[in-house]
C-alpha cells in the first residue's frame, strides 16, 4: 500500500483568516519545495529518458494516460510537442480518462474503469516499439494501473510519474518516478504541489528525448512550426545569425523552406 502523503494534512491551519499576502507567501514556499523533490529522483528520470530515446529512435511512440488533472498535464506536453520540436502528431500522445471532454469538465468515474485504458490505448495499435507513461499523483488510479499492466502483458515499455510512495502504479511500472512533495497547502489539492511536480517532469523528459533525438541544435528549436508572427520572426532571427545575411534574405529563406532547420542546410550543401 502506498504512503498516501498526497492525502495527509496541511501544515497550514484556518486558511480562510489568512490574508491575501500569507496565502501567497505560504504557496510560495510549498512550491519551493518540488525542483528540491525531483532532484532526488533524477537517475530514475534519466533511466526512463533512455528508453524512450531508444524506442523512439525505432520508430516508437510515447503515450501519457491519466485521469483528471494528471491526464490533463499529459494531454498537453503530448500537444506542445509537435510546435515545438516539429514531430508529426502522434508520435508523443496523450490520453485522459473519460476522453477529449475531460480535459474541460470532469467526467464522474472515468478514471476507475481497470479495462478503459488498454482499450484507448488499442485505439492506437499500442505495440512494443512503444512506451507508456502512468501519471497519478495518488499512485493508485484503476484507468492507469490496468494499462500499465496490460502494457506488460504485451512487453511494452511502462513509466509512472507519482507521488506517493510505494504505490500500486510504481509497483507495476518498469521505470518508475516517484516524487515525493508531501502535504499540498490546501488539503488532497493534488493540482497543486503534485500537479507542478508532473508538470516539471513531464518537461523533462520531452525536452531530453526531442533534444537527444536531434530536434533541438546549440539551444535553438530550429524544427518549430511557424505558427505566429512571433515565431517567425524568432526564426528569420536564427538563421540571420546562421548564416550571416540580412533579416529580409533570412525571412525570405525562411518562409520559403518552412523551417529554421531546412532554410540554414539550403545555403550550406
Amino acid at each position: 500500500m502506498s504512503n498516501k502523503t498526497t492525502e495527509s494534512d496541511s501544515k497550514y491551519s484556518h486558511l480562510e483568516k489568512m490574508e491575501i499576502n500569507e496565502l501567497l507567501s505560504s504557496i510560495n514556499a510549498e512550491d519551493k519545495t518540488v525542483p528540491d523533490a525531483i532532484e532526488k529522483v533524477i537517475p530514475s528520470i534519466e533511466k526512463l529518458v533512455k528508453i524512450i530515446v531508444e524506442k523512439m529512435e525505432e520508430g516508437g511512440r510515447l503515450f501519457y494516460m491519466g485521469a483528471g488533472t494528471s491526464g490533463r498535464l499529459g494531454v498537453v506536453d503530448a500537444s506542445e510537442c509537435p510546435p515545438t520540436f516539429g514531430v508529426e502528431h502522434g508520435i508523443v500522445i496523450g490520453l485522459i480518462a473519460g476522453g477529449d471532454s475531460a480535459m474541460w469538465k470532469a467526467v464522474e468515474f472515468a478514471e476507475d474503469s481497470t479495462i478503459q485504458g488498454w482499450k484507448d490505448l488499442q485505439k492506437y495499435n499500442v505495440n512494443n516499439k512503444d512506451v507508456v507513461i502512468g501519471i497519478a499523483a495518488s499512485g493508485r488510479t484503476p484507468y492507469v494501473i490496468g494499462a500499465l499492466e496490460m502494457c506488460n502483458e504485451n512487453e511494452i515499455e511502462t513509466g509512472c510519474i507519482v507521488c506517493n510512495g510505494n504505490s500500486s502504479i510504481a509497483d507495476v511500472a518498469n521505470y518508475p518516478i516517484e516524487v515525493i512533495v508531501g502535504s499540498e497547502f490546501v488539503t488532497g489539492s493534488t493540482r497543486m504541489k503534485s500537479g507542478t511536480a508532473q508538470k516539471l517532469v513531464l518537461n523533462m523528459i520531452s525536452t531530453s528525448v526531442m533534444i537527444r533525438l536531434g530536434r533541438v541544435i546549440g539551444n535553438k528549436m530550429v524544427d518549430m512550426q511557424l505558427s505566429n508572427n512571433k515565431l517567425v520572426d524568432r526564426g528569420t532571427k536564427m538563421v540571420m545569425n546562421q548564416l550571416d545575411v540580412s533579416y529580409e534574405k533570412a525571412n525570405e529563406l525562411l518562409l520559403e523552406y518552412g523551417s529554421v532547420r531546412r532554410a540554414v542546410n539550403s545555403k550550406k550543401n
